[in-house]
């Protein structure tokens, strides 16, 4: 999943984005469905990448319904519509 952050301030978006990755890999040994959390924010043409992103790792998506509605993640999500302008994901399996 990555996210494009409202901010309009090139600094401002970046230290935004780092604290929505730093937030997300928190994640990691308190929610029991991830596998693994990389969450990272750009370091590159930010007037032309994404903010950040995310790749987590589950076992199913049972597991992925559970991270969603964990009530960790739910206020990490409340911090990133705070912020988000738009966000992309994709969801797959392999």
């Amino acid at each position: 999943m990555s996210w494009k952050l409202a901010e309009p301030d090139a600094a401002l978006r970046g230290e935004q984005a780092a604290e929505v990755a730093r937030r997300l890999n928190a994640l990691m040994g308190v929610v029991p469905e991830l596998r693994a959390v990389s969450a990272g924010a750009n370091v590159a043409h930010p007037d032309a990448n994404w903010d950040v992103t995310l790749v987590a790792d589950v076992d199913s998506l049972e597991a992925l319904e559970a991270y969603q509605v964990h009530p960790a993640h739910k206020e990490v999500g409340a911090y990133l519509r705070s912020v988000v302008e738009s966000r992309v994901a994709v969801d797959f399996e392999f």
